[in-house]
C-alpha cells in the first residue's frame, strides 16, 4: 500500500507550506515532543525543556500500518489527541538551520499528512512558548479510540512493522518518560497489562 493509498493520506507538501507560513521563519523553531520525539528526535536542537500543553493528551490511540504494525495485522502509536494535558519535551531550533530540519523532521511525521500540525503554547519553567506539534483528530481514520484491553493484549503481543513492534514502542516510551520524571498513569497501566500477560518483564 502506498502512502497515497493510505485512508486519511492528504498533500504533506501543502501542510508543510501552510506549516512554514504559520512559523513564518522569524526567530527559532519549538518543536514538542510526547512520545518517540523524546527519545529518538532525529534532528539538532540547542536545548531541551520540561514543557506542558493543556487541551491535548498524549494516548496509545492511533492505528499504525507500516511503522509498528501491517496493513493486514495493525499496530498502535501514540498520538496528541484532544482533552486533557500533556508533559513532555520542547526542542528548540536554532533559526539559521530550522528550515532544513523542519524538513527533515517533517519527512518523518508526515509522509502521509495523517496529523493536524498545529502550534500549541507549551508552559516550560522559563515562560511559556509557542511550539508545533503533531496532534491526531478524533475523526481521523488513523484514530482507534479506546482500545479495548483484550484488542490491546492481541496487539502487543503480535504487532510489528518496519521499525519493530508496538510493544518494545510502548515500553521505549514508558522508559524514556520515567527517565525524565514524567509519570503517565495510562503508559503505567498498559505496561502493567503487558507484564500481566507475561508480554514485558
Amino acid at each position: 500500500m502506498t502512502h497515497a493509498a493510505l485512508p486519511g493520506a492528504r498533500d504533506p507538501h501543502a501542510l508543510l507550506a501552510q506549516a512554514r507560513r504559520t512559523w513564518g521563519g522569524h526567530g527559532d523553531l519549538w518543536v514538542f515532543g510526547y512520545a518517540s520525539l523524546i527519545w529518538r528526535p532525529e534532528f539538532e536542537f540547542v536545548e531541551e525543556r520540561a514543557a506542558t500543553v493543556y487541551g491535548f493528551h498524549r494516548a496509545l490511540e492511533m492505528r499504525s500500518r507500516v511503522n509498528r504494525g501491517t496493513p493486514e495485522r495493525p499496530g498502535l502509536v501514540f498520538a496528541l489527541v484532544p482533552g486533557g494535558s500533556c508533559r513532555g519535551k520542547a526542542y528548540r531550533i536554532e533559526q539559521r538551520i530550522a528550515d532544513a530540519e523542519l524538513e527533515k523532521l517533517w519527512r518523518r511525521e508526515m509522509p502521509t499528512g495523517i496529523y493536524d500540525a498545529k502550534w500549541l503554547p507549551c508552559r516550560t519553567p522559563l515562560g511559556r512558548v509557542p511550539a508545533l506539534a503533531f496532534t491526531l483528530s478524533r475523526h481521523s481514520p488513523a484514530h482507534t479510540g479506546c482500545v479495548p484491553d483484550e484488542q490491546m493484549v492481541e496487539i502487543l503481543r503480535h504487532a510489528s512493522g518496519r521499525y519493530g513492534s508496538t510493544l518494545a514502542y510502548l515500553l521505549d516510551t514508558a522508559t524514556c518518560l520515567r527517565s525524565h520524571g514524567i509519570v503517565d498513569r495510562d503508559i503505567e497501566r498498559i505496561v502493567e497489562l503487558a507484564r500481566r500477560h507475561a508480554l514485558a518483564p
